[in-house]
């Protein structure tokens, strides 16, 4: 006898990322030489110094219940990042600490949106934006960017895509899964149309804030717009930045009353996160910060070498990206030569003909394109593209 599931699991589905990364190790598994370019996931250690602040938690005893949105003092050295490294002034009941920024952005979510309600996305997108929206019953509302608009969108798409039941605005800049950043003139044009709406909030994903090498300075939404600061809900994490995705630690900062809401669905779903990672985190966001910048600059190099290789291939685009670790090539060309009619029977292809694991663009909304991630060493980049190079220039 099977069992029924709800009506809202009709909405969603099973991250594909994660779904790029489980087939990858089974494969592995079985014996075959496997080089995946799937996951979001950096291959630093953890930085020494966090480390040890972790171990120093559970020998000192902090291994119990903490409040349910954080720490008082992880709260206070988040509010220091944010007036150091943004320029915006928070107080700790304006923040709260998750189980990784992906719960920060599922308890905006559950908090904010209901039937009828409608968030607007930009694609390509972060694979877990849309079905965040549906779990809460609510319509994702797909704008549509390509290689050909730098995967941006503009104040003119904005204010067209706007409707009476528009509640939330996602900006995920710099962005996964294309690595392009908004610069702080086109925040400020968004913002001028979100002036006129006062019934939408915007969450500024800031996640790789920290893995950015534009000529600008990094301008987070709020900072960009302080006209907006009441109606922006920044959220950020330490998984990207400090290497620490196991840690599970994310945050969000914004309106009181929005905080307090979703710290009550955070209390009926996980409670606080670890006791040990926040302990990490809090010195990891006030420590030295030399390995982050090591860190970017391993990926500046990573990305200008496999956005100059994917550039040289047959049927294949890239545009360069201001930070991430994502390349986002468009393969349409490479299909066509191909004989194959869909990004993902690419991905097929590749992961059969050459052991080369990747995700298509169609898991981000925007088919035709294929997400690499170079969050790997350069010694296996360059035989990840020697192995592109065998599918596509034999």
């Amino acid at each position: 006898m099977s069992v029924s599931v709800s009506n809202r699991m009709t909405r969603v589905k099973p991250s594909p990322t994660g779904a790029v990364l489980a087939l990858a190790t089974r494969l592995r598994a079985e014996g075959r030489d496997i080089i995946s370019l799937g996951a979001g996931e950096p291959d630093f250690d953890t930085p020494e110094h966090i480390r040890q602040a972790g171990i120093d938690a559970i020998n000192t005893g902090l291994t119990r219940y903490t409040p349910i949105d954080g720490t008082a003092s992880l709260k206070a050295a988040i509010c220091r990042k944010f007036e150091r490294d943004n320029g915006l002034d928070y107080s700790p009941d304006q923040i709260i600490v998750s189980s990784g920024a992906k719960q920060s952005l599922f308890n905006l979510c559950i908090a904010l949106l209901g039937p009828g309600d409608e968030a607007l996305i930009p694609a390509p997108y972060w694979v877990s934006y849309p079905d965040m929206v549906r779990l809460a019953d609510a319509e994702a509302v797909i704008l549509e960017t390509g290689i050909e608009t730098d995967f941006k969108i503009t104040a003119e798409q904005l204010d067209a895509a706007i409707t009476p039941n528009s509640r939330l605005l996602f900006l995920n800049s710099p962005c996964n899964p294309t690595g392009a950043s908004y610069t702080r003139a086109e925040l400020e044009a968004l913002g001028r149309v979100l002036e006129e709406h006062p019934e939408i909030v915007v969450v500024a994903d800031d996640i790789y804030e920290t893995i950015y090498w534009a000529d600008e300075p990094f301008t987070s939404f709020a900072a960009a717009c302080p006209g907006l600061y009441e109606r922006t809900v920044t959220t950020n994490g330490v998984s990207k930045a400090y290497a620490m995705t196991g840690w599970r630690v994310g945050y969000a900062a914004g309106p009181r009353d929005l905080i307090a809401a979703m710290k009550t669905i955070q209390s009926q779903s996980t409670s606080n996160p670890c006791s040990i990672s926040q302990a990490a985190a809090e010195v990891a966001l006030d420590g030295d910060q030399t390995p982050v910048r090591e860190m970017m600059r391993a990926y500046r190099k990573r990305h200008d070498f496999l956005v100059n290789a994917l550039n040289g291939l047959p049927g294949v685009e890239c545009r360069p990206g201001e930070g991430t670790f994502y390349a986002f090539p468009k393969v349409r060309g490479a299909l066509e030569a191909l004989g194959l009619e869909t990004d993902v029977d690419l991905v097929e292809k590749l992961l059969n003909d050459a052991d080369l694991a990747c995700v298509p663009g169609t898991a981000f909304g925007a088919p035709g394109y294929l997400r690499l991630s170079y969050a790997c060493s350069m010694a296996t980049l360059e035989a990840a593209v020697e192995r592109l190079k065998g599918v596509l220039a034999p």
